[in-house]
């Protein structure tokens, strides 16, 4: 790699952060949010390393991360420990055209603590790839009655391409509530990146297997689909998945009940039907903690999502019994790249007025893609 890279040049500022210990990392860091204050907003997503999240002025899933501190008033700074597309939602929220004209113009700078952060789910569908679906769905239907719906987990270009055409964004908590709105607007729904957070929701509504083709964007025609098949479909699935969430199977849950038969098995909808199907429970991130925290003290569970996460409840619920589901590790590798040497190199940059990985997403993809966000605001 060329020594004068953006990427080798990050490398060698950090390299003094990466020589430190840990306890004069959080004391800097801290001296950074004393300095700040309320103006910088520390965002930890519930799958980052325990070390990171304690210096999080905010913890939770992506999208109530960055709603949080777009809602607040006094913020100038995100700093978000999360990965790409999270960062790039935060700046189309904090930065959106009322925030700003309150703002005078001031733009809320957004910074991702390591950029190499990304999502493999986010990665699989591109938007070109999306755009040439689009055109081939209109040779043989109408896409005019095809509502596009993305999943939060998707980058900025995705959300415009659904804000421009009447889509909408998803959460898996709220994947449900969105699939009813689309039903009652358009006959069709794409559902993009993730095939089995789709699938698992359109089951639970009642759309059948075979209405629900999957598109293969690797396949020069119609996803690898057949006229006839793209007729029929329901819900139009693209062939996208979470990489940790697709790690667990229906033999993990089979197993973990032989050897506990009182316990509960609860996992996140990103994982496949098979696996869902066996469980006793499905849901996104905040209902998997909510779940735990109102169980009986001495409940035995089973849980299919990421390992920081399930090792953190483990920790602050000892009065659970609480178990990762798969026998392999599952820590997201892309949260796993922030650490705090990295977080203490991005907030000091930013005190010293040169902020480093700062996230913009384009005016006229935020303003497509705000449209799909602020819809799926709109869905109770």
């Amino acid at each position: 790699m060329n020594e004068n890279s953006p990427v080798d040049a990050a490398a060698h500022a950090l390299s003094p952060h990466l020589r430190m210990e840990p306890e004069e990392l959080v004391a800097r860091i801290q001296a950074v949010r004393d300095q700040w204050g309320p103006r910088l907003v520390i965002l930890g997503h519930h799958y980052q390393r325990d070390e990171v999240i304690a210096m999080a002025d905010l913890r939770g899933d992506s999208y109530r991360l960055s709603e949080l501190a777009a809602g607040n008033e006094a913020c100038r700074a995100i700093v978000f420990c999360g990965v790409h597309f999270m960062a790039e939602t935060a700046d189309i929220l904090a930065n959106q055209p009322k925030l700003l004209a309150r703002r005078d113009g001031e733009r809320v700078d957004v910074i991702l603590p390591e950029l190499a952060a990304g999502c493999s789910m986010a990665d699989l569908a591109h938007i070109d790839q999306v755009e040439t679906c689009w055109r081939q769905l209109a040779e043989v239907i109408d896409v005019e009655d095809v509502m596009p719906v993305t999943y939060v987990n998707s980058s900025a270009a995705l959300k415009a391409f659904c804000g421009r055409r009447g889509g909408i964004v998803c959460t898996s908590a709220n994947a449900a509530a969105v699939l009813d709105w689309a039903f009652a607007r358009r006959r069709r729904v794409l559902f993009l990146p993730d095939q089995h957070l789709g699938r698992n929701t359109a089951l639970a509504k009642g759309i059948r297997v075979e209405q629900m083709p999957v598109w293969d964007p690797e396949q020069p025609s119609l996803g690898g689909n057949d006229d006839a098949s793209i007729g029929a479909s329901r819900v139009i699935l693209w062939r996208g998945h979470c990489s940790v969430h697709l790690a667990f199977r229906p033999e993990h849950v089979r197993d973990v009940r032989r050897r506990m038969p009182d316990v509960k098995v609860i996992v996140h909808p990103e994982c496949m039907h098979e696996v869902v199907g066996e469980a006793d429970l499905s849901g996104s991130t905040s209902r998997i903690i909510r779940e735990v925290e109102a169980a009986p003290p001495g409940t035995r569970w089973a849980i299919g999502t990421e390992l920081n996460l399930v090792n953190r409840l483990r920790q602050e619920h000892p009065e659970q019994e609480i178990h990762f589901l798969a026998p392999n590790v599952g820590v997201c590798p892309s949260m796993y790249l922030i650490d705090l040497p990295r977080l203490c190199w991005a907030v000091e940059n930013l005190a010293a007025g040169t902020p480093v990985n700062v996230i913009r997403v384009d005016d006229r993809t935020a303003e497509g893609a705000l449209l799909a966000l602020k819809r799926m605001l709109e869905v109770k």
